[in-house]
């Protein structure tokens, strides 16, 4: 029987290595950032397993999950070993005009839904709730990659795109309950 090449027991004493070779502790920020991309990309994919998932937010979503994996190769690696082309305006493919792509969807979807006057709680469809989910740890990367950008260099371009998925998230996750015809849950201020 084949070895499964996956388990090299190499990490066995809490270290990696990054793209390029250099071995780091699991812990470091560096991996706590693109670690907590790949959990939100895989958030992403529950969203995108669901059945009653609208083809518009699908194909969309999957452009994300294929931008944050160039995100997360781009967080694995040491800036000593970046190439001349990330340079901050193309990070492994993410360039300005990704933003301005899910800025694009962000307005399309948003004139989709019905106006709000209330805060939103996350729930709803099953997709909605997947959404609100995927939200949150896209702010928790987020927050994770500034933390990294403190110590070391970080392109701008990742801390723009980041910052818009977020925001993206939550039209979608409306326009999910939109299209399912299930009306937000609102906050209710206690009495």
């Amino acid at each position: 029987m084949a070895k499964c090449p996956l388990y090299t027991a190499t990490g066995d004493r809490g270290e990696t290595s990054l793209v390029g070779g250099q071995r780091v502790s699991k812990c470091c920020r560096r991996l706590e950032a693109y670690g907590t991309v790949d959990e939100f990309s895989a958030f992403l994919g529950v969203a995108l397993s669901h059945r009653d998932c609208p083809a518009q937010l699908k194909e969309q979503l999957l452009t994300v999950q294929n931008t944050l994996f160039d995100v997360g190769c781009y967080l694995a690696t040491a800036p000593s070993d970046l190439s001349a082309s990330a340079d901050g305006e193309g990070v492994n493919g993410l360039t300005q005009s990704q933003i301005e792509q899910v800025e694009g969807w962000t307005d399309a979807l948003y004139a989709e839904v019905p106006v709000i006057r209330a805060f939103v709680l996350p729930g709803g469809s099953e997709v909605a709730a997947a959404l609100h989910v995927a939200r949150t740890v896209c702010r928790r990367a987020e927050r994770r990659i500034l933390e990294l950008a403190a110590e070391e260099p970080v392109a701008e371009v990742v801390l723009r795109y980041m910052n818009r998925l977020s925001d993206y998230l939550f039209v979608a996750s409306r326009y999910a309950n939109t299209v399912a015809g299930i009306q937000e849950l609102v906050w209710q201020a206690a009495r």
